[in-house]
């Protein structure tokens, strides 16, 4: 892979008070991964939260983006998680929308797009003195244009695809200097590839692929390995969103046998 490429490595957030399987998947996946991204009460499931394990990435001398969904957060909580952040020297986002709760209601207060606009004013605030601005990002879907007030992030996630012509069709149809990072997610079952089927409809998962994990469940690691190198190669993209699932030591074990691009490079800030 060529230098500027860069991975940015999903981890499993831990539902327990316990980091040790989090600072696994970090000491496994730092050989292959620039950036970590720490989901927010993934799927719906209370989780430790995302800027503690940021924090964690960081002290093993890693990069992380943190997730923040706007669904559990009224804005003096939203303030809180930046002031958070900033003590820990956390200062990269991925704000979203949050996924469905398993129980409970929506706070309704906050969107995504309100919670750019805080972030961006609160480094101008005293509270922040010295504190340089948060690089935020946003996601995008497949199949719907993205709204113009996204092009005021740093960066943009596309929703996780299995399809290269489907990426790139996005590409064509929103135009955007910003660093755009397509989702790659390794299809660790056929039972995971029918409950994605059912939870989030837009995703195309190809039969094809589903019959070759079926038959050899490493598969999966090789067809998201394959769409990595394909999606570097079209040269359209500043990296991917990779999400190893429960197979993130095969995935390492994978990419450290290919050419990577190089660490550490400036752009990653």
């Amino acid at each position: 892979m060529t230098d500027g490429f860069r991975i940015v490595c999903e981890i499993e957030p831990p539902t327990r008070p316990d980091l040790t399987h989090a600072r696994h998947q970090i000491g496994v996946l730092s050989p292959v991964a620039h950036s970590f991204l720490i989901p927010d009460n993934h799927l719906g499931r209370a989780t430790v939260s995302s800027i503690a394990v940021a924090n964690e990435v960081r002290a093993m001398g890693g990069t992380s983006i943190a997730c923040v969904n706007s669904r559990d957060r009224n804005l003096l909580g939203f303030r809180r998680d930046l002031l958070t952040a900033a003590a820990y020297g956390v200062d990269q986002f991925l704000f979203v929308q949050g996924d469905k709760p398993s129980a409970g209601d929506r706070t309704g207060e906050l969107t995504v797009r309100a919670m750019i606009e805080e972030a961006r004013a609160a480094t101008d605030q005293e509270a922040f003195a010295g504190v340089a601005p948060f690089r935020l990002g946003v996601t995008a879907g497949h199949r719907r244009r993205m709204a113009a007030w996204k092009q005021e992030a740093d960066f943009v996630f596309i929703q996780v695809g299995f399809s290269v012509e489907t990426f790139l069709r996005w590409r064509e149809a929103n135009p955007t200097d910003l660093p755009v990072y397509a989702g790659v997610m390794v299809l660790a079952s056929p039972g995971m590839a029918t409950r994605l089927r059912a939870g989030i409809p837009d995703i195309d998962i190809p039969d094809e692929l589903v019959d070759r994990v079926t038959t050899c469940p490493t598969a999966g690691v090789d067809a998201a390995c394959e769409q990595i190198e394909a999606l570097r190669d079209t040269g359209a993209f500043a990296g991917v969103h990779l999400v190893p699932v429960s197979r993130f030591r095969e995935v390492a074990a994978k990419l450290e046998r290919q050419p990577l691009p190089r660490r550490n490079h400036p752009s990653d800030r």
